[in-house]
């Protein structure tokens, strides 16, 4: 094997290795909706929507046009709005964040755990015990905020810690929205029982952009929940609030899937477990490989379900190390052909566009450090075994120096 510079390239992520292996079936799938020439909504969404329950532990589930567009659909179904916030992790992709601020809300951002680098449960409860107050009118911040919901986001395809996050949500009567966007199919060790990533909360949503674990052909999403009453209002907010046609009881948007999507999403969900299961496969080859260096340099991803769930408690949609050396080591694999990407370089109440919510570095001190240490590695389904040993005796090369 060459750990040189002149080693084959192995990318980030590569599409078209899993487009060739289901080319037949997708081209078939797609001919058949451009023969029917439905392409919104219809039987072809409704098909995927009634697949996929199975896989988000759900009893409703409405396909939209993105992942954004879904947390958003929820956010406006829960009837956010000016003076009303809602809790969320720093670091997570910018619409998390961004679609609270949408709907003329407050994001308000609390730190994360160091080792999962999900939502601490810790620092939620310091907030809402030390910052809110419970009052006639909900609960209230000391900035005179009425705080609504919780955003976890499952970072990575590992579920946050839920039975503590529900619980807090229901002791202070506040919503509990599950961003599942990366970790479709992941699984969660409830007291209860075992539960699938969106079901715990009371709504919860899913990505479907390409590179996810499930990727469409362009942008779509999934809105699901388990509330009768919430998903009336899903249903008909994602159609521009029309129900029946031509009859706007409420404001919604044009946040439907489109057919074509819906037909790749039935055709690669077939696929998924195996996908999964690949995932972790590499993920513990990593491990493996990686263990002896972890220390001082190199902290690798948590995997604080294993013992109870093995592969199904961490999806891996990445597999994100944490190095004081990231930048380094990044260049490091870049020079051999290695691909790889950071998620996420700025913790989101460092981003500009947040700035008059009056944060200071510092203040989230976890997800800061975290910015500015993790890095992403190779592992898409199609890796194959001698890609994945490159990869971690390239990364073993760096810090043999060290």
């Amino acid at each position: 094997m060459r750990l040189d510079s002149d080693v084959t390239q192995i990318p980030f992520f590569d599409l078209r290795r899993q487009f060739a292996r289901l080319r037949s079936d997708l081209m078939a799938e797609l001919a058949a909706v451009c023969d029917e020439q439905s392409f919104v909504l219809g039987p072809w969404v409704q098909a995927f929507e009634n697949q996929v329950k199975a896989v988000t532990g759900t009893l409703h589930a409405f396909g939209v046009s993105s992942g954004t567009d879904a947390e958003l659909l929820i956010l406006m179904s829960l009837g956010l709005g000016p003076g009303e916030a809602v809790i969320t992790t720093p670091l997570s992709f910018f619409s998390t964040a961004g679609c609270i601020a949408r709907v003329g809300a407050r994001p308000i951002f609390v730190d994360i755990d160091p080792q999962t680098l999900n939502l601490s449960a810790d620092a939620l409860e310091d907030f809402l015990t030390c910052r809110c107050i419970l009052t006639s009118r909900g609960l209230m911040t000391d900035g005179g905020m009425r705080v609504r919901a919780v955003i976890p986001v499952h970072l990575f395809g590992l579920c946050a810690d839920l039975d503590r996050l529900r619980n807090l949500c229901d002791r202070y009567g506040i919503a509990l929205v599950e961003d599942a966007a990366q970790a479709i199919g992941a699984v969660y060790p409830g007291r209860s029982g075992r539960r699938l990533a969106g079901s715990v909360g009371d709504a919860g949503f899913f990505s479907f952009y390409p590179t996810k674990n499930l990727g469409a052909f362009g942008d779509a999403g999934l809105a699901v929940t388990s509330d009768d009453e919430m998903a009336d209002k899903l249903r008909i907010g994602r159609n521009h609030g029309m129900d029946p046609r031509y009859y706007h009881h409420t404001i919604g948007g044009n946040f439907r899937m489109d057919a074509l999507q819906a037909a790749v999403l039935s055709r690669k969900l077939r696929d998924l477990e195996r996908w999964s299961t690949r995932r972790w496969q590499i993920a513990q080859r990593y491990r493996e490989v990686l263990a002896p260096i972890e220390g001082r340099f190199l902290q690798l991803p948590a995997e604080p379900y294993r013992g109870i769930l093995g592969a199904c408690g961490h999806i891996y949609h990445q597999f994100v190390v944490r190095s004081p050396k990231r930048d380094a080591l990044r260049a490091f694999l870049t020079e051999r052909g290695i691909g790889t990407e950071v998620y996420y370089p700025v913790a989101l109440h460092r981003q500009p566009c947040f700035a008059s919510l009056g944060y200071q570095s510092g203040d989230l001190p976890v997800a800061e450090q975290a910015a500015g240490e993790v890095l992403a590695l190779p592992i898409f389904p199609e890796l194959t075994e001698e890609e994945v040993e490159c990869v971690a005796q390239t990364v073993c090369s760096f810090f043999s120096d060290l």
